[in-house]
């Protein structure tokens, strides 16, 4: 591919992808949320639990896991998928760079 053909892929993938970013932010944000599962996931004694049986370790692998896990869910996957265009469009317009060198 030429370097021109690999600035034009970086333009189309940056609008797909934000046209798509948009879409799902749009949809996640008319949907609702579960609230009675975030609430019990963040309680007091649900977080006294863990810390119990795992371990400030096993507070902390939690939450980690929860918060990835949140990543692909509602509003924040529509920023997930608009990071992810940027950086593929810029490796994209980087190595359009490199080919015209």
């Amino acid at each position: 591919m030429t370097g021109r053909q690999l600035q034009l892929t970086a333009v189309v993938i940056l609008i797909v992808g934000f046209i798509t970013a948009a879409g799902i932010y749009v949809l996640a944000a008319r949907s609702t949320d579960d609230m009675i599962a975030y609430e019990i996931e963040h309680s007091k004694q649900y977080q006294r639990m863990l810390e119990l049986y795992g371990g400030k370790a096993n507070v902390m692998a939690v939450e980690i896991t929860q918060w990835f896990d949140s990543l692909w869910h509602g509003t924040r996957l529509a920023y997930t998928v608009a990071s992810a265009t940027v950086l593929i469009a810029v490796g994209f317009w980087l190595a359009a760079a490199l080919v015209d060198d």
